[in-house]
């Protein structure tokens, strides 16, 4: 039967958690009645905020720092929860870095330090994580991106590690099947009210949908993609309001 909060008694860990999309994931899973761990790496002021937040909604929170680039960092994040908690029913890789950059003058680390965020650590944190999600027939839910669907010539280095990020999604799914359901939410133009109006305004008006989405329609999909049929995985929703068409 379907309930006001169908993740209740549910565990889930949101990397990145601390602010914009990330918080409003987090805030989210909360109101539909899960626990919340949020990782930070630099914003711990923020993570503290999210998560007496998420406590005010009636249940339980911890802010973890983890650098998802770091194995033992992971590790001790994972453990951390599953502490706290005693189980880890829901993985959101949301941690991630944006860049731009023209890919002509690209350095090398550049291009490894976008993919060690946005690629390798997703692919840390879920292989941690994966015994306890199993164990609960779990959900990872990953963040990719429109820039991993459609090219981006001045963020290659991110359209590329967010393309890996959906290949790695569907990898999941086929590996982690059948008791743990993979899949991916790919967001376009996300008004965070951190970018000038007149870009945001160019962005609207290429949109079928005539707007910009936002921070909470991302949490939406991610909320489908964890309370909906277990038997969906291995795919990447895009939430662009048609702009990738």
């Amino acid at each position: 039967m379907k309930t006001s909060q169908p993740l209740s008694g549910k565990t889930a860990l949101v990397t990145g958690g601390a602010r914009r999309i990330g918080r409003a994931i987090a805030l989210a899973l909360a109101q539909a009645g899960a626990d919340v761990a949020v990782t930070f790496r630099t914003s711990g002021e923020d993570a503290l905020r999210t998560a007496q937040d998420i406590e005010n909604l009636g249940v339980r929170a911890v802010a973890l720092e983890c650098d998802v680039r770091s194995e033992g960092s992971v590790c001790a994040a994972v453990s951390g929860v599953v502490g706290k908690f005693g189980r880890l029913d829901l993985l959101v890789n949301n941690a991630a870095v944006f860049e731009s950059a023209p890919l002509d003058n690209l350095s090398l680390g550049q291009w490894d330090a976008v993919f060690e965020t946005n690629t390798r650590g997703p692919f840390l944190v879920a292989r941690e994580a994966l015994p306890h999600l199993r164990a609960g027939r779990g959900r990872i839910v990953n963040i990719g991106s429109l820039g991993g669907i459609h090219a981006w010539a001045g963020h290659a280095h991110y359209c590329a590690s967010k393309a890996a990020l959906h290949m790695l999604t569907q990898a999941m799914a086929k590996a982690f099947a059948p008791e743990v359901s993979v899949n991916c939410v790919a967001p376009g133009w996300i008004d965070l009210g951190e970018e000038a109006s007149a870009r945001a305004a160019r962005f609207a008006a290429k949109t079928p949908m005539q707007a910009n989405g936002s921070a909470d329609d991302v949490a939406e999909a991610v909320l489908f993609f964890a309370t909906g049929p277990h038997f969906i995985t291995g795919q990447v929703l895009a939430v662009d309001g048609g702009l990738g068409l």
